[in-house]
């Protein structure tokens, strides 16, 4: 199928390469930049979808949980059955977008979430709200592991970083316009909170059509040996049984038993062992879920690490900055919602920055770098923060520790995937994903528990100090019109300090994600969209280092670039 290098196709024909009536896709023909960016409308409104869902929740949550009787755990359990079912299947999403069609997966992906919000706005009580949320969770991971890996299908890495300034956008719309579209669907007479799960089912079914329309790519390269592709089954669930059972076990230590208890050591000695069986699956079988080999490169074991830390530091303690508006600050749902501008502008302008000076150097490890620097300060100064604080001085904070994230988030996937293979590609670009969920859900259950107590006890000195027997008063989320003055000032005092302490634990994270990243060795980015490998190349002539392996995450450079 012969393409002339220099016309720039803007329509689609029956006779170019990626032309949706042509039923041959050839992946060795780039896409200009017109046909990059009709595929991405499709996952961009996928990738907006994904991070509504949580978005337009959390501002809703007090307002969810008080009306559904439940607790602080109910609380934080709405938001780990999400990022634990989200977690577990990250991985096998990423491995099935290596074996499989990658447009079928999205689209899976994009119905499981459309059950799951359905479901949730039709629970009648915390429990079936968890387990609808946990569905959603499924529809989330899939379409969080799967756009990056399609953008990855189709653009190189020297370029990818112009197209991080599109996902920093919509990362910035769904973060603002989320809560502030969850707190005016909670205020709002007629609506109320479970229109928050609702609202985002036209959006996904529009994510559908515009995929159908315009998604297309090769199939998955056939194995070398001919022989049928294999699912690992047995991996999957060692994988997800195992990651469940401890990200259970963080949840609910100290809700439901102690964290040194027989509960405890069962539960956390049947995940290792679970997770144990895994690695030895995963060593044996032609298609593991997470190929170990991958570990062998260093940037990929430095950035999955670092991954984990930002994932506590990020998720474990700004999940709870709306309920610190709402409560120790006595703001309504939609005005809690504004206060997340701060954070959301900086990481969409760092974000947009980088990945354009990024793709204009090749040079990436310095964002890496100064942007975990910010989250460390980031995250330092709103450990300064309680319920007399003044907004100003928070919204300032919030910008620095969002300028840090926006530059960290998606270069740690771009660094990773540098360095990989396409026959790799979902599977790696899933790992950081995974890791970095894991972190998060560890982080959201731990510190939610962490300031669970926190409250509680704050609460109970404060109420015993008024001559009021507390009787379990701190462990419920308080709704503050009730409530008479000075019980009201006990309950914000409470929340504004327990939020800092987050922040502060939360920093030692951070700073070990600084190291890690510090310790990473820049590759400049390459130009192609597939690593050049050859495993047994001798040296090469004229001084240049011989090629690197694949399998060990190297790559062989060209001069060819992805042409436009």
């Amino acid at each position: 199928m012969a393409t002339n290098p220099s016309r720039a196709v803007d329509e689609p024909t029956a006779t170019h390469p990626h032309s949706p009536v042509d039923p041959e896709v050839r992946a060795d023909v780039p896409m200009t930049h017109r046909e990059i960016l009709t595929v991405m409308s499709g996952l961009l409104l996928a990738m907006f979808v994904a991070m509504l869902s949580s978005t337009i929740v959390t501002n809703a949550l007090p307002s969810i949980v008080v009306d559904l009787d439940g607790g602080e755990a109910g609380y934080t359990w709405v938001v780990v059955a999400t990022l634990l079912t989200m977690t577990a299947s990250t991985p096998i999403w990423g491995k099935l977008a290596d074996l499989v069609d990658k447009k079928r997966l999205v689209q899976v992906a994009l119905v499981t979430y459309i059950v799951g919000s359905v479901a949730a706005g039709f629970a009648q009580d915390m429990g079936a709200l968890i387990a609808a949320r946990a569905v959603t969770g499924l529809g989330v991971g899939g379409m969080t592991a799967l756009v990056m890996v399609v953008i990855a299908s189709i653009v190189t890495p020297r370029e990818r970083g112009r197209y991080s300034g599109y996902i920093g956008a919509v990362f910035a719309m769904a973060t603002v316009s989320g809560p502030l579209i969850g707190g005016f669907v909670v205020d709002a007479p007629g609506l109320g909170w479970r229109w928050t799960f609702w609202i985002g089912v036209p959006v996904a079914l529009i994510a559908l059509v515009v995929l159908q329309r315009t998604l297309h790519l090769p199939a998955p390269a056939p194995r070398a040996d001919g022989t049928r592709t294999r699912i690992d089954y047995p991996g999957a669930l060692l994988i997800v049984g195992g990651v469940s059972v401890l990200l259970a076990w963080v949840s609910l230590a100290g809700h439901q038993f102690d964290w040194a208890s027989p509960t405890t050591a069962l539960m956390v000695v049947g995940g290792l062992v679970l997770l144990a069986a895994a690695v030895v699956v995963e060593k044996r079988v032609a298609e593991p879920i997470i190929p170990l080999r991958l570990f062998a490169d260093r940037t990929t074991t430095l950035a999955t690490l670092a991954s984990v830390m930002v994932g506590v530091a990020m998720f474990g303690s700004t999940v709870y900055l709306s309920q610190y508006f709402q409560i120790a600050r006595g703001m309504s749902p939609t005005h809690a919602g504004l206060m997340s501008t701060p954070m959301v502008a900086g990481l969409f302008l760092s974000s947009v920055v980088t990945g354009r000076i990024i793709s204009e150097t090749g040079r990436w490890k310095r964002f890496l770098v100064s942007g975990m620097v910010a989250v460390v300060i980031g995250l330092g100064l709103l450990s300064t923060i309680d319920e007399t604080t003044s907004l100003v001085r928070i919204g300032a904070f919030m910008v620095v520790l969002g300028v840090g994230l926006g530059a960290t988030m998606q270069n740690l996937v771009l660094a990773v995937q540098n360095q990989t293979a396409q026959r790799d590609m979902g599977a790696a670009s899933a790992l950081v994903t995974f890791f970095r969920s894991i972190g998060g859900s560890a982080g959201v259950a731990a510190l939610g528990a962490l300031l669970g107590h926190r409250v509680a006890d704050s609460v109970t000195e404060g109420l015993t100090r008024l001559g009021i027997d507390a009787g379990g008063s701190g462990t419920a989320l308080p709704d503050l019109d009730t409530l008479p003055g000075p019980v009201r000032d006990v309950f914000q005092g409470a929340y504004g300090d327990a939020t800092a302490l987050l922040f502060l634990v939360a920093v030692p994270f951070a700073v070990v994600a600084l190291l890690l990243v510090t310790a990473i060795r820049e590759v400049p980015l390459r130009t192609t969209l597939d690593v050049a490998a050859a495993p047994e190349a001798p040296a090469a002539v004229g001084g240049e280092a011989p090629a690197v392996p694949a399998a060990a995450g190297g790559e062989r450079r060209t001069e060819a670039g992805t042409r436009r």
